[in-house]
């Protein structure tokens, strides 16, 4: 293959994890698969078929080019929609094949109208409400505008959801603010209700208020980086850890990054390591060269402090991370040699690094790390 690292997808993992979210909403809501930045890294071409095999049958993205990614790999009856940036001209794209998208300001809705009554074809909007994120969603007092604007043009539109998104909902700290936010949304569908506009869904929660949140789970929930089994933040863990009382291995990570070793060579006592000056070898050491650096997504960040896996042994990164390789030690590891499997992210044997401590090494979140891996790696779905 023409590359020097490759990341494989567990399908085993991404089943299992979508068994235990759909267990936590319960059979009456639906479950939308969040695929946006390349599905966190893992690639739509491979979730998105996953997820339809899961039993999943709604795929949310952040923009229209995301959509049309997903529209070209999903299944006819599969559905999308857009939670973020459409231009104008994308919105006759989006209406004429049904694609789902939030209207959070009366531009956007005004323009969508206008592109339904033009093309003959409805319109399929999720109002956003405003409720304390303060990015995007309509303001409470703007509902009167908006209800009339609606209730004249119910011809040309589907009312598909009344959503929001929770600001801070992976703090325990943050818990009198969600709950303003959770009262603030059933002002909103409240005054829908009184106004005789009746939404598919109401959907509010993504994977941190679903997990710590029963009453934010409703009628769908947008599960982003839980699927890919990571928890949006440690006390997210810690909840369901406290509430379902048993040991927590419900979700399991679906991605393992892997390379090979480019050349082994022997480094003499003395002798600086890569650039500049900062790994002095202080005896005669063995030293393997992986293929993979920072344009890769191995960040910089990682020189001499990373860590990798070959033949099983953790393995220090020693000297500068470069543009496309970096360097380990494998002194204390016998029979290293060219071609041996590299573990970035992953397990080999009984070791493993996971996403978490490659995160604490290089100061991103997981959120970071897995959408800057770079989206030519080749993705290869493995059980």
């Amino acid at each position: 293959m023409f590359n020097t690292s490759h990341i494989e997808i567990s399908r085993s993992a991404y089943k299992s994890n979508i068994r235990y979210l759909k267990k936590i909403i319960g059979k009456e809501a639906r479950l939308s698969s969040v695929i946006k930045g390349n599905a966190y890294g893992h690639g739509v071409e491979n979730i998105l078929p996953l997820g339809e095999e899961a039993g999943i049958d709604h795929f949310s993205v952040f923009s229209a080019n995301e959509a049309l990614d997903a529209f070209k790999v999903k299944k006819p009856e599969t559905r999308l929609m857009i939670m973020g940036h459409i231009e104008d001209p994308e919105l006759e794209w989006a209406v004429d094949n049904e694609v789902e998208f939030y209207v959070f300001d009366m531009g956007r809705l005004e323009k969508a109208i206008e592109v339904a009554k033009r093309t003959g074809k409805k319109a399929h909007i999720h109002i956003e409400a405003e409720t304390g994120f303060h990015r995007t969603g309509f303001e409470y007092e703007k509902l009167p505008e908006l209800v009339q604007f609606l209730k004249a043009n119910h011809d040309h539109c589907v009312f598909e959801g009344l959503c929001t998104h929770y600001a801070g909902a992976e703090s325990l700290a943050n818990y009198l603010r969600v709950k303003n936010q959770i009262t603030l949304y059933r002002k909103f569908y409240r005054y829908f209700m009184r106004h005789e506009l009746f939404p598919r869904y109401r959907h509010t929660a993504g994977s941190a208020a679903a997990l710590t949140y029963p009453n934010t789970i409703m009628d769908m929930v947008r599960f982003g980086i839980a699927q890919y089994g990571f928890w949006p933040s440690p006390e997210t863990q810690m909840f369901r850890f406290k509430k379902e009382s048993v040991p927590d291995h419900s979700l399991k990570r679906t991605l393992s990054w892997k390379s090979r070793v480019m050349v082994v060579k022997e480094v003499e006592a003395g002798q600086f390591v890569g650039y500049g000056s900062s790994y002095l070898a202080n005896k005669r050491i063995r030293i393997a060269v992986i293929p993979v650096g920072y344009s890769n997504g191995f960040s910089r960040s990682l020189s001499n402090t990373g860590r990798v896996l070959i033949r099983g042994r953790r393995v220090p990164v020693i000297g500068t991370v470069t543009m496309n390789t970096m360097t380990v030690n494998v002194s204390d590891v016998p029979g290293v040699e060219k071609g041996d499997e590299v573990v970035m992210i992953g397990s080999q044997k009984r070791m493993s690094i996971s996403i978490a401590s490659f995160c604490e090494m290089s100061n991103q979140l997981n959120y970071q790390l897995l959408t800057r891996i770079p989206a030519d790696i080749p993705r290869v779905i493995v059980n």
